[in-house]
Order: structure tokens, then sequence, then C-alpha cells
């Protein structure tokens, strides 16, 4: 018989458990946020603060950017990856709220966790504080390369101080800039992450004892010393869309002991607690004031306590992992921006020496290898000079070390230069003179094995003027490294109807690599697009028109060319030649009121120094010329002048994409680079500039006719100069500057007081004109009419807008942080 195969038995029907429902990362954000507003704030959700929300949003979000900073951390470690340490004693970072959710690609879900309680993020991101901690353009940069940094993943950390109060709150009264307290901390660390179980001494003043060991070796140690505590705060840094998080680790300071009972036990209660803030001043404020003795020495504890701590830090982490300093500089480099950190060089120095008993050849050839440094100014006054004094009495070991460091380096420059004796007199690290000084500047290039300087005419001034010496002695450790700007802050952030547009029309790879926005080149010939494009910048003039009649009670005309100038006063930038030119186009408009007029609105902002004199007086004379002229019924639609107040990173956001026309306007060869400019023509601003820092560098990306360049150039300032430059020749040459100046002299603009803006006059007509401001201001009113003139013809300056955004991919700060990382740091991306 066939046996016949058995039936093939039929499953058991199995009902299917029902899928759990996936999680709404909208209502999980919402309830983390509403935790915290009871857990950590301890409060009531029920109760609709906008405050209350904005910091419960930010410790939600700053949970989800701790465990992506944990595992960077590991990937690093894991990897044995070479880390850069970007020491910077300036950051501007800007409100981080937004920042950071929209580098992680949270914005629409905060949002939505928002809405859900009645609220919109613009509401509630406007409580969050700018931090204060930078005076302008050096820490804005330093901050765009963190953000590049985590965006490009490359394994490194910034690292500074956290000033209780940054950079001062600036108050106009009457004209008059005026200086309040910066507390961003008011509403308490909601960023930052505490680390007091990780504290560091960092000492000072003292005195050095020096002896011989048995074994024969010179022996130095830093006694009787006064100490301080260097605590870290971390700030959490995301990369765009890559789940890559680093930080920026700001110190601050903590005296060494909290109380001293023997002084309270008998009555003396200041007594008691003198000692702390002494000690705690050192992270205080930004800057202090460093025109008086103790201002230079609170300014220099800043910089070293800083420097101090980091460089423990970075031997604390080495030495976790490796028992010899061989491979020191190849796991390790560390980036001084600026001299401020140069005290690294011989701190780094006394730690290898004295405490890890190296040989001198030994530690000075890791040293070198592990230090860069970037230079940002070519101003004598700027390059950072110390009082030998100064620093033998605070820092009386590094004092030594510098010594020999510089001994050792003449010996090589007599040597290599012996028919020069004076060579070594000009390159010295201490200076010699009547009044003995040691520069910052030299000690940095000298310890550094690159040394970069931040535009194409910026580094060509440093190789053949202000460091001509060195550069022919090192002839391979000078490089540029042209600055760049994150265009996530300053394209996707604070202009979000032009970033839409452009990712609509080429998508959204821009983000992370801005050469894309070329294709937008071909669209610059097409009418609809171009009124579309006409359409955000409209749109971002009446938000801002909207500013500034809330907070000056000033009405300016949306359609008008919005002619900005923002940034720090200094009389290089030329900030009086921008007035000088509204004072010209005044007397125009007077004279002949009948001719037709290209619509103006002048728009200024940024902060003097305090003990910068003539800037505040700048900034007087401009609020004097704008009381006269917006009070004057004649110029009604014509011309209108506006300062607005406290300019800072929030500020910035609201009045760059605003921009019609952007000044550039220093004089040729004293600005390093710039990076206003960058912001400014991304958003599609044309730039009004002379041949200065990265200007020259937009203009050859953009196009000549897509800018307005004028004036004279580095080179012909420096002829002028030779054969003697004489500034009275210009003004009895000029009737319209002759005038524009007799006026401002004179009292017209200050009638109470008239000789109040002479000294301004005096310092052209009779003191020479340092600036150049009288043999420019021909060539400036000539393209100030050249702009009006093609704004008068909407599309064809929205062509020239569109091509200005197309044609910025250089200058993201993507490209220049992956130079660094290639040319300079040696270090890859972490996969």
């Amino acid at each position: 018989m066939k046996k016949t195969a058995p039936a093939k038995a039929t499953p058991p029907v199995q009902e299917t458990a029902p899928e759990k429902p996936k999680k709404n990362p909208r209502s999980q954000l919402e309830n983390d946020m509403l935790r915290h507003i009871v857990s950590s704030l301890g409060s009531d959700y029920e109760r609709t603060s906008a405050v209350n929300y904005y910091l419960a949003l930010s410790l939600a979000v700053r949970d989800r950017l701790i465990d992506k900073w944990i595992m960077t951390q590991r990937a690093f470690y894991e990897g044995k990856v070479k880390r850069v340490y970007y020491l910077s004693l300036e950051f501007l970072p800007g409100p981080f709220l937004v920042n950071n959710l929209l580098n992680m690609e949270m914005e629409d879900t905060g949002e939505a966790a928002l809405h859900s309680r009645g609220l919109d993020l613009e509401t509630v991101a406007e409580n969050e504080f700018d931090p204060g901690l930078g005076n302008g353009g050096l820490g804005r940069l330093a901050s765009c390369y963190l953000d590049s940094m985590a965006s490009l993943r490359i394994p490194g950390y910034g690292y500074g101080i956290r000033y209780s109060f940054g950079i001062f709150h600036q108050v106009i009264e009457n004209g008059y800039q005026m200086e309040h307290a910066d507390n961003w901390l008011r509403l308490g660390n909601t960023w930052g992450f505490d680390r007091p179980q990780n504290l560091y001494p960092v000492n000072f003043y003292g005195r050095v004892l020096e002896w011989t060991d048995e074994q024969g070796r010179l022996r130095h140690l830093w006694a009787d010393a006064t100490k301080v505590m260097a605590m870290a705060c971390d700030y959490l840094i995301p990369g765009y869309g890559n789940g890559y998080v680093t930080n920026m680790r700001l110190w601050v300071a903590r005296t060494s002991r909290e109380f001293n009972l023997g002084f309270f036990n008998t009555g003396d209660y200041v007594g008691a607690v003198e000692d702390k803030i002494r000690s705690e001043n050192i992270s205080m404020v930004l800057y202090p004031n460093d025109e008086t003795m103790a201002g230079k020495e609170l300014r220099l504890r800043q910089q070293y306590f800083f420097v101090s701590a980091t460089i423990q830090d970075i031997t604390r982490r080495f030495k976790k992992k490796n028992e010899t300093w061989d491979d020191f500089p190849n796991q390790i480099a560390i980036h001084l921006n600026e001299t401020h950190p140069a005290i690294a060089i011989p701190e780094l120095m006394r730690i290898f020496v004295d405490g890890e008993l190296l040989p001198w050849e030994i530690a000075w050839d890791i040293c070198s290898r592990t230090f860069a440094y970037t230079n940002h100014t070519v101003l004598p006054e700027a390059l950072e000079h110390w009082p030998e004094e100064l620093l033998e009495r605070m820092l009386p070991r590094h004092m030594q070390i510098i010594h020999e460091i510089n001994r050792r380096f003449l010996d090589d420059v007599r040597r290599r230069y012996p028919q020069d004796p004076d060579r070594a007199t000009r390159m010295s690290i201490v200076d010699n003179g009547d009044w003995r000084q040691v520069r910052m500047a030299h000690l940095a290039i000298v310890g550094s094995h690159t040394v970069n300087g931040v535009s194409a005419l910026h580094s060509e001034l440093l190789k053949t003027r202000v460091f001509k010496d060195f550069q022919e002695l090192y002839p391979d450790r000078f490089t540029n490294i042209t600055n760049g700007v994150t265009p996530r802050r300053w394209l996707l952030q604070c202009n979000k109807g032009l970033a839409g547009l452009i990712t609509e029309k080429i998508g959204p790879d821009w983000i992370t690599d801005l050469d894309k926005l070329k294709e937008l080149i071909p669209l610059a010939g097409d009418a609809a697009f171009r009124s579309r494009w006409m359409e955000v910048k409209k749109q971002n003039k009446a938000r801002l028109a909207a500013l500034i009649e809330q907070q000056l009670k000033i009405k300016v005309p949306a359609e008008a060319l919005f002619d900005v100038q923002v940034k720090r006063f200094h009389e290089y930038k030329r900030q009086f030649l921008n007035i000088l030119g509204v004072v010209a186009q005044y007397n125009r408009i007077k004279d002949n009121p009948a001719a037709p007029t290209i619509p103006r609105v002048a728009i200024f902002g940024g902060k003097a120094a305090p003990g910068y004199r003539m800037a505040k007086l700048i900034i007087k004379l401009i609020h004097s010329v704008a009381y006269v002229v917006n009070s004057d019924p004649e110029l009604a639609g014509r011309l209108k002048v506006v300062f607005l107040p406290n300019y800072s990173v929030s500020l910035a956001e609201k009045i760059i994409p605003a921009a019609d026309l952007s000044e550039q306007i220093s004089t040729a060869g004293m600005e390093a680079s710039g990076t206003g400019n960058m912001k400014f023509a991304l958003n599609g601003a044309l730039t009004i500039g002379t041949y200065d820092g990265a200007n020259i560098e937009i203009m050859e990306e953009v196009g000549a006719d897509n800018i307005f360049l004028f004036g004279l150039k580095e080179e012909h300032i420096e002829e002028i100069r030779a054969k003697g430059y004489n500034p009275r020749q210009y003004y009895d040459a000029d009737p319209e500057l002759r005038r524009a100046l007799d006026m401002i002299g004179n009292g017209y603009f200050s009638p109470a007081e008239p000789v109040l803006f002479r000294c301004i006059i005096e310092s052209l007509l009779d003191m020479g004109d340092r600036f150049m401001v009288l043999a420019d201001f021909d060539a400036y009113q000539k393209a100030q009419a050249a702009a009006g003139k093609l704004f008068a013809k909407p599309h064809e300056w929205a062509k020239r807008s569109i091509l200005n955004t197309a044609n910025m991919g250089k200058f993201s700060s993507d490209r220049a942080l992956m130079e660094y990382a290639k040319r300079i740091w040696n270090v890859k991306p972490l996969d």
C-alpha cells in the first residue's frame, strides 16, 4: 500500500497583540517640559508663565543634549582620537534655546510643545539673555567655530571664562553711552553644567625656590603662592543634525576656603568673606578696564587663571591613558585665539620641566609641536604687552621661563643673522626699552608651529610688515585661513523667510555645504524669483521698522534703503565717516528739497569700550545728528538716522536680515578680516566697503559689479603717509566736506554746547587724521551715490542681492574650520 503523506497541520490562529502606540515626540518633550516646571522650578504648569516655560523647555532640551554629549565623549576615548583645545578669552554664543533646537532638528517639536500650552517659541525665547562673554568679532568667531566643530564632528572643545557679568549693558542717556552691569545669569545657569567635584588650584604671586637635587638637576619650586580654585562649567554645543555634541568649558573662580571662621569669631564679618570676594573677582566681569594698574593686574589674572585650569585639564585627561609624554602633540592640539592665552606656552613648559622633570629640550620640542596661534590684528596698540615687573610679581616662575625661552631664541637669531645685530632687539620677546615689556605676540610666534592671519590681506601684512623678521626666520610657519560664519545661525535661524525660499528652490544641502548656494545663480535672472526674494526682504524690513518704533519711538519707512553699520565702535572702523556722509546728505536735501532723493535710513549700533573717550563721543554725535535730522519735517520720508542700543547677537539676528546696504568702511589695512561683512552678504545685503580685510575676497567671489568698494588701498595709504599726508588739503579742496566738518565742529548739532565735538575735528585737521577719513570722503560719497542709483531699480538690486548670497560659500565657518583641522591641527572628523 502506498503511504500517504500526513496532512499538514493548520497552525492555530493566534491573536496578535495590539501594537504599542508610538510615543509622539511632541508629547514626550511636552511631558518633560511640564515635569521640569514642577520638579526643577517648583512651580505649577497651569500658570502660563513665559519665563517658566522658557526655563523648563531649556532644561528638557538640555536633557537630550547631555545624552548625546556622553555618547560623543565615549567615542573620543574609544577611537583614541586627537583632540583640539580652542583657547579663547571671549565667546559670544548668542541665545542657546532656538539654536540648540534648530541644530538638533527639534524646532517644530519645541514649537508644538509650547503651542499646546498656548505659547509660541518666539515669545518664549525672548526671555533668554544673551551670554555677553565677548566684546565683538573675536568672541563671535570663536562661537561660529565651535558650531562648525560640532557640525563637522571634529573632536575638540572650547575653553574660556564664565564671566558672571559679561560685556556691559549699553543704555543711551541724552545721547551718551552709559554702561550698566550685564547680569546675564539672572535666571540661573540654565544651560550650563557646573562641575564642583573637579576643582583645579591656580597660583599667583609668591616666590621661586631653586636648588640642585641629588641627580644634579636644577630644580624649581613655586612657593608661598596665593591660591584660587577653578571650577569648570560646561555648555553643550550640538552639531547640525548629526547627533554629535561637544562642549564649551568655561572656568569660574572659587576661593580655596569659603569662610574664615577666625575673622568671624572676632567680629570681623567683612574680613570673614574678604578672601572669597577677592578670589571670585577673577571671573566676575569681562575684561576689566585696564587703564589702571589694578585693571591690568586683574586682566592678567584672568588670562592666567583660565590658561592654568585649561592646561591642568588637558594634562589630566592625557595622563589617564598615557604613561609618557612622547605622544602629546599627536593626541593634542592647543589653539591660541589671539595672544590672550599665550601665557599657556610657559605654563605648559613649567608643568613639563618643574613637575614632570623633562629636560628642557624635550619639553620645548613637545610644547612647540602642540601650540598654534591665530593673530587678529595689525594695530600696534592691540598687540598685547605686559610690564615685566607685573609678570615677575604675579607669575615669578613664568617670567623665569620666558627669559629662558627668549635667551635660547635670541641665541639662534644671532647665529642666523650675525651681520644684523639690531634684529635680535626687534625680535626679542622681552622689550628691553625704558619700559621693559613682554611682547606676547612674539612669545606666541616662537612657541607655536603655525601662525595664521584671518584674511588674505591681513596675512600678507603680517608677513611683510608686522612680523617681517619672524617670517624671514620661519618662512613655513605663517599661513592664512580666512574667517567664516556659521550658516545655521546666520541664515537658517535668523532669516527663516529667505532660508525657506532657498530650500524650496535648491533643497536643504546648503545648510551643511554652503557652496550649494551657487545653484541660486541661474535664478538671479528669473523675474518671479526676484519678486519673491524682494518680498522676503520687505517682510524683514517691516519687522525691523516695528522694532525701531517700539524701542526708539521713531517711524521709519520700510521701503527706504536700510543702510546699516553695526559693530564695535573704534576710530579705524570709521563710524565717523558714515555720519559725516549723513550730514552731507542732509545738506544736499536742505539745499534742494525739490530734487529727487532715494529715501534712506541710516542705522547704527555698537558699543564703545568704557574708557574710549573718542568712540563714545562719536556715539553722542550720531545721536545729536539724528535729533536734528529726525525732527526736520522737510526730511520726512527722505532721511532718518537711528541708533539701536545694546547691540548683541540677538539684536544682530533682527538687523542683518533687514539690511539693504552693509557698511564695511574701515581704513584699508586695519581690519584683519571682519565677519559682519560675511553675515550681511550671506543675507543678501550689498556691501559698501573699503579694500580691507575680507571685503577684497568677498569682491572676488561675488564680482566687482555686485559690491561697492571705494577708497585708498593699503599700499596707497602707505605711499601717502611716506610723502606726508596733509588732511587740510582735502578740507580746503572739497566745499561739501568742509561744510559738514564745520557744522559738526562749530555746534550746529550741539547748540547748547558749541565746542562739544570740536576735538573730533581737531583730531582730523590738526592731529594727522590717522584713519584717513578725509582722504576717503569723496570716494565714499561717490560709492553711496552709485548705491542709491542702483536701489532705484528694484529688480536689478534684487538680482545683485541674489548673486551676493549665491557666492558666499567660501565664507562658511565649516570651510574655515576644516582648513584648520587639515592644515594646522592634523585632526580628522570622528566617524
